[in-house]
């Protein structure tokens, strides 16, 4: 039997989402088809752009669209009147999916069952704010997602249901995180009938086990020739969106658009130098074997073949890049 206070099963329940980018998009959709979502949290608006135009969180503009009120503030401790706002509420649960900030523990007691996280790792590895980056960076061949509660530590709550994905050959962090997230928000309305049903079981984290993904920085993007072929390509595909993988040559920082690990053996080359140059584009070895430059995009330009940007630097084979 149900506890008491339970919901009766499928009930609908008061939410509250607190999430910023796309990740965050199919968890809430999702709640809003099962579920009364009284607001959206998400981070303020920001400049973005050469331009510098005004863009708003994915969730944010989503939220407009589907007519459910909206909060954008820019700090949460101390903020009394947001805490008052989510009081009056009076929400079941609250989600947070990607929102971007740690959320004080007087926000995390006002809902009636607290707060759920939805992580795109299988905890407790890959803790922080870019798990799916560092999953394909570290050539992991399974991921997944996990419900979790909120605590005010970093994703270190109990897990409380967890479903896993293989990560297709090849797949980049854009592919892998759109996957993950609508596997995430099915694996959200799932923790949520069992939350109704006072069926939710979670487990505390080994601590033990947990490992780190901490946020990327444009020091991460830089390619280490040094590394074999599919490291230099999987840390390739993990970087996808940002920063972007880079080397450097003639003091220039060069972006690469599209790179592939091949089967060709370096000779025994210095990691870093240019076998060859044709058609397919540029051979470039690594600490083992070698990748494939197909497509660049120098300091100020269009991205461009690279064995077309090569010629117009003097890259011939025997020459080194950064």
């Amino acid at each position: 039997m149900p506890e008491a206070g339970a919901s009766p099963p499928g009930a609908r329940l008061r939410v509250a989402l607190f999430g910023s980018p796309a990740f965050a998009l199919p968890a809430l959709e999702a709640l809003h088809r099962r579920h009364q979502v009284l607001l959206v949290v998400a981070q303020p608006d920001k400049k973005a752009g050469r331009g510098l135009r005004v863009a708003s969180p994915a969730t944010a503009g989503r939220a407009r669209e589907l007519a459910i009120p909206l909060a954008q503030p820019a700090r949460l401790k101390g903020n009394e009147d947001f805490a008052a706002r989510l009081r009056r509420l009076e929400l079941d649960v609250a989600v947070t999916a990607a929102y971007g900030k740690i959320l004080p523990a007087s926000l995390l007691a006002v809902p009636r069952h607290g707060f759920l996280n939805v992580h795109a790792s299988l905890l407790p590895k890959y803790r922080g704010a870019a798990p799916v980056q560092w999953a394909l960076i570290h050539r992991e061949r399974e991921t997944g997602v996990s419900i979790m509660r909120t605590e005010a530590g970093l994703d270190t709550g109990p897990v409380c249901l967890q479903r896993t994905l293989p990560i297709p050959d090849g797949a980049g962090a854009s592919k892998l995180m759109t996957a993950l997230a609508d596997l995430g928000a099915d694996a959200l309305l799932e923790a949520l009938d069992a939350l109704a049903s006072a069926e939710l079981s979670c487990h505390r984290q080994d601590d033990d086990l947990a490992t780190q993904a901490p946020m990327l920085t444009r020091e991460d993007g830089r390619i280490r020739w040094q590394d074999p072929a599919a490291a230099v390509a999987a840390r390739h595909r993990g970087v996808e969106l940002w920063p972007g993988s880079h080397f450097r040559f003639a003091g220039d920082s060069v972006k690469v658009a599209e790179l592939t690990a091949t089967s060709e053996t370096s000779g025994g080359a210095e990691p870093g130098t240019v076998l060859r140059s044709d058609g397919a584009g540029l051979l470039v070895a690594c600490g083992a074997g070698s990748v494939r430059l197909l497509r660049v995009q120098p300091p100020g330009k269009r991205v461009m073949a690279a064995r077309d940007w090569g010629n117009g630097r003097g890259v011939r084979p025997g020459v080194r890049l950064g």
